[in-house]
Order: C-alpha cells, then sequence, then structure tokens
C-alpha cells in the first residue's frame, strides 16, 4: 500500500517560507535598543555592530520604537542565534537584518490588496458621528472635506443631509491598514445633491463633478478644519472687548489654541506681523483681484515675501490682540475691499481635457453602476486599486 504524501503549503511572509523556520516573536518595549532584544537571543555585538554601521543609510537602528512587533528567524529550534530578524516599521513596511555569515539588511513591504466598500448615512448629529454609527472608517469624514471644501461649508451641515461614498480599503494580509482612497461620493447638502469622481486627468488625479468641472477652487472655504463660526462678516457688530457697535469685516473661526492655520489659497505673504488690534496676523496676496487676512494667531509660521499654496499651514490659532478667546479672524478682500467670503463664487480650476471626456464618461458609469450594486458593507478584494 502507497503511503500518502502530505504536501505542506508553504506560508510566506517577509520573503521566507516561514515552514522553514523557528519563529521567536515579540514587540519593543519602552527603552529598548537592538542589543537589548538580540543579544540574548544569540547574536553577538560585534556582527551588530557591522550590521548596523554598514546597514546605516537602509535603516537607522535608532529609529525603531515601542510596541513594534518583531520576528526573529531561526533555522531549527536548537539553533544557537537567529539566521534573521525582522522588524514592522509599519502597518506594511519591514526591514529585514540578516544574521548569517554574509550579514546584509533590506527593506520590504508586505502584499496589499484592496477591497471595495460603499457607505451610506443620514447626518442627525455629525458626519464623524454618523460613519461611526455605520462601522466605516471615521477618516471618511476629513477625505469628504477635503474633497467638498470649495463647495461645501463642513461647519454648517444640518441635521438630515446625507451622503453616499464609495471608497477603496486598503488590507494588509486581511487587516485594514487605515488607508482609504474616495472613488466617488453623493452628497446631499440642504437639499441639493453633490457629486465627485476620482479621475486621472491629464496625469493629474483629482476630484470632479458630474459635467467634469473640477471640484478644487480657488479657495477653501475655511482657513481651519472641524472649527466653528463664532462671528459672521456684518457692518455692524457689538465688539466684546471695545463694547461699542462697529462693523466686522471678516468670518471669526473659533478653535482651540494651537489649531493649524491654513492659507486658503495659492500666493505670496505680504505681510507678517503683530499689532495690538489684530495680534499675530499673516495677510497674503493670491493675485491681482484677491488677498486674505489672518488674525489673532498664537504663533505666525509665513514670513513675508514667502510663497505659499492652499493648505501650507501659516501659524496657530491664538487669542492675541484684541481677542476674547481662541479664535483666527479671517478676511477677505477682492479689487481692495473687504467682503464676505462665503457668499463669493469662484471660477473652478481646470475641467477635464476635452481629449479625456470620453474615458471620464466611462468611469462615471462604471462608479454610478458600482455605487448601485454595492452593498454598504465589504465588496470583494482585489490585488491592485480599481484606478
Amino acid at each position: 500500500m502507497q503511503e500518502a504524501v502530505v504536501i505542506i503549503e508553504p506560508v510566506m511572509k517577509y520573503g521566507f517560507d516561514l515552514n522553514q523556520f523557528h519563529l521567536v516573536e515579540g514587540e519593543i518595549s519602552p527603552g529598548d535598543v537592538l542589543s537589548k532584544v538580540l543579544v540574548p537571543l544569540g547574536v553577538s555585538l560585534g556582527d551588530l555592530e557591522v550590521l548596523i554601521n554598514d546597514g546605516r543609510e537602509i535603516f537607522d537602528v535608532r529609529k525603531i520604537r515601542p510596541n513594534h512587533k518583531w520576528t526573529t528567524l531561526f533555522e531549527t529550534d536548537s539553533a544557537a542565534s537567529p539566521s534573521f530578524f525582522v522588524y514592522e516599521r509599519s502597518v506594511k513596511d519591514f526591514v529585514v537584518f540578516s544574521l548569517k555569515d554574509s550579514l546584509a539588511i533590506w527593506n520590504g513591504s508586505h502584499p496589499v490588496t484592496y477591497e471595495m466598500q460603499k457607505s451610506t448615512g443620514i447626518i442627525m448629529n455629525s458626519l464623524y458621528q454618523t460613519l461611526d454609527d455605520a462601522g466605516a472608517p471615521t477618516t471618511l469624514a476629513l477625505d469628504m472635506n477635503n474633497i467638498f471644501a470649495w463647495t461645501i461649508d463642513f461647519y454648517r451641515l444640518q441635521k438630515g443631509d446625507a451622503f453616499e461614498v464609495l471608497y477603496e480599503q486598503e488590507l494588509v494580509d486581511g487587516a485594514a491598514t487605515g488607508a482609504q482612497n474616495i472613488l466617488a461620493v453623493n452628497f446631499t447638502h440642504k437639499d441639493r445633491e453633490r457629486k465627485a469622481y476620482y479621475f486621472n486627468n491629464d496625469s493629474i488625479a483629482a476630484y470632479f463633478d458630474d459635467q467634469g468641472e473640477s471640484l478644487r477652487k480657488a479657495f477653501l472655504k475655511a482657513p481651519v478644519k472641524y472649527s466653528r463660526i463664532s462671528s459672521k462678516f456684518t457692518g455692524k457688530r457689538f465688539h466684546p472687548v471695545l463694547k461699542r457697535y462697529k462693523s466686522h469685516l471678516g468670518t471669526d473661526y473659533a478653535a482651540p489654541t494651537g489649531t493649524p492655520i491654513f492659507a486658503v489659497g495659492d500666493g505670496v505673504v505680504s505681510k507678517s506681523a503683530y499689532t495690538s488690534g489684530n495680534g499675530n496676523y499673516v495677510k497674503i496676496r493670491h493675485n491681482g483681484t484677491y488677498e486674505t487676512q489672518y488674525l489673532h494667531m498664537s504663533k505666525r509660521a509665513a514670513k513675508v515675501g514667502q510663497s505659499v499654496q492652499q493648505g501650507d499651514v501659516i501659524g496657530y490659532v491664538g487669542s492675541t490682540g484684541l481677542a476674547t478667546g481662541p479664535h483666527v479672524c479671517f478676511r477677505f478682500w477682492k479689487n481692495g475691499k473687504q467682503v464676505d467670503h462665503l457668499k463669493e463664487d469662484f471660477p473652478p480650476s481646470e475641467p477635464i481635457g476635452a481629449n479625456e471626456l470620453i474615458n471620464f464618461n466611462e468611469a462615471i458609469v462604471t462608479f454610478d453602476s458600482l455605487m448601485q450594486s454595492t452593498p454598504a458593507t465589504n465588496y470583494e478584494a482585489s490585488d491592485s486599486p480599481a484606478l
């Protein structure tokens, strides 16, 4: 009688078949250095010194951090020392130390797969809470905020606003890494539906509406994220410090001290100074038509003459000058006159090029079909992104 042949499937990880090794695993503890982990396992200090010095440009062992996983691979369970040591740099990336006769270090990455998912919700409290209640990644709130930053004021979302978002979830070994890529969004705000589609337009990936117009406009709607409007643009307001009525030609966004303040558009810093009224402030000239100013900063992070891009941090929320609490007073000039930026209708950036319209329209059909057919749960895993 012929004996049955048992075939052991390889278990591949870190570029090795783990079935061929005896593993010892652990986590870096606070205060650990590489020698503290490896010397007790049989690795000599001399080999470690050579390895660390020769491999410094590949990985600096001083960057080893607590709570990161490590794995040692022994040729047999009775081997005096390991052949390899693996340190998990992140969820996706790792570094391998070869401890055999040929000492060496190299970097590696775990295979990544992507899973199509859809989340829907009706906002009753906040977008963040609605996503959390749905079991969806709450980071999608910031992603949607960034996508619609030029068309929806996320400080003014209302009860009953709704969203439907199609996205790819990045996975390593079947576990979510925390990274997502939004493919399409339907967002209803104030009973008006707005759509966004991810598309590579002439080698530039961005979000566009269903007409092919870019959702990226000339300016962000606000200079800080996730705050609240504490005072609006008005010709007559009772000043809380001066105790008299005067015009307030700006919009106040209340936020904790130290909250980053962003440039709402590309431009050049024309002023960065301190006055008794404005406190620490920065002013930016964006072009021949528009200027913006940011008051009451705790700290300025931009200098006169410096070129800034939309989203660059130019300072931090504070309460310097005539201010009763931490906020940024955001002021907007159009043709030399201060105006209410929330009532301005800014022109869009470059739309889909004529040579890409056919591909874009096909992408819309695909995303709309996926949006309809994908349940608000996990979809099908794949080895590469949809785009």
